[in-house]
């Protein structure tokens, strides 16, 4: 038990001196890039928070990384100090030794899931919305809620609020929608309801539409209209609604799975969310994924040689699993495999492949 608090410590000592190096190295490069994109606008304590609160979702994304850098750092130096030689000379074998990092790590990604990702959720969407505002553009066009949701548009005539009970899977169709125009001054211009409306090359393409006359309130439901179909000019495109989402790392873990739940209610396919939430479940697991691998290449004796040469297949290795993760995910986000292989089985078949070469380096 000694040998495992033990072990445990330099460990987490290794991670910590990773996670510090990595930090001030991230702020360094990001106050050099924010100098650069908005040194003529804001001054240096504006840039310099903004580069803290990007950095919480940065750390976040590249912890697995992180991991193997910490597992190299700590192996390499028990075996530079003949530690590993004095634990394997009394008898311990190879998997004991990694109880552990594998238990620390594991307890590190629960830490990551339960607090980092709502902390890195909050100061993404900051983030972003300072970037936008700093940029000159223009806030998210879309809100959901359990009441439908609300797109707004605008142009050199006014902005246009627009509600709908529900909608088509891409946010192209809209089903029982409701169009609110407003004047520059933020005078109420029309209402328009619709059964349907489909967005077209800049236009709506409206069926089944009553419209109300806003400027004239004595009796606007006497002056109502109907008409079978209608358009309306649009500023909007397909893909800025699909972006109007944000990304998912935007969302915090708690509130994710109510808010798959509004999705399925409008009519949006929440698969993207799904499968980020489930790789965020998976997220512990592919940590200690990561120790495996890390100690796989470098639990041997520095006297063997080859050293360098190790290290840098663990390296190759971790990236590798990383880029599989990540393809996964894609594959995953376009319903090419199901959610649960997507977040799962990078992670599992990590782990699985790391203890094929640790038994097999270790036990021939």
């Amino acid at each position: 038990m000694t040998l495992h608090f033990y072990i445990a410590r330099r460990f987490l000592k290794s991670f910590l001196t990773v996670l510090a190096s990595i930090s001030v190295l991230y702020i360094l490069l990001e106050l050099l890039e924010n100098l650069r994109r908005f040194g003529d606008r804001i001054g240096m304590v504006d840039i310099t928070g903004l580069t803290l609160l990007n950095m919480p979702a940065t750390m976040h994304k590249i912890l697995p990384m992180m991991v193997v850098l910490a597992t190299l750092f700590m192996f390499l130096g028990l075996s530079r100090s003949s530690e590993m030689v004095v634990t394997r000379a009394a008898g311990r074998p190879a998997l004991l030794t990694m109880i552990a990092p594998s238990f620390v790590v594991f307890i590190l990604g629960l830490l990551a899931l339960t607090m980092l990702n709502p902390i890195a959720a909050a100061t993404s969407k900051e983030y972003n919305r300072l970037v936008r505002f700093y940029e000159g553009g223009s806030q998210s066009i879309m809100s959901l809620s359990s009441e439908g949701f609300w797109l707004r548009q605008g142009d050199e005539n006014g902005q246009t609020v627009i509600r709908a009970n529900s909608a088509g899977p891409d946010g192209s169709v809209l089903y029982n929608v409701s169009f609110f125009s407003y004047s520059t001054e933020g005078s109420p211009k029309t209402r328009i309801n619709a059964n349907k409306a489909v967005l077209e090359e800049g236009r709506w393409a409206l069926t089944g539409v009553k419209i109300w006359n806003l400027s004239d309130l004595s009796n606007p439901e006497h002056m109502s209209v109907e008409t079978p179909a209608y358009w309306i000019a649009s500023t909007l495109t397909l893909e800025g609604i699909r972006d109007s989402f944000g990304h998912p790392s935007a969302i915090p873990i708690w509130e994710m799975p109510a808010f798959i739940t509004q999705l399925k209610q409008a009519g949006f396919s929440p698969r993207r969310h799904q499968v980020f939430f489930q790789t965020q479940l998976a997220n512990p697991l592919f940590m200690v994924a990561m120790v495996l691998i890390g100690a796989a290449f470098t639990m041997r004796h520095t006297r063997l040689g080859n050293t360098g040469l190790m290290a840098l297949l663990a390296l190759l290795f971790g990236f590798g699993v990383f880029f599989v993760r990540n393809f996964a995910t894609i594959l995953g986000e376009n319903g090419q495999i199901p959610v649960a292989v997507a977040a799962w089985t990078p992670p599992i078949a990590a782990m699985l492949l790391a203890l094929g070469v640790i038994l097999h380096l270790e036990d021939g």
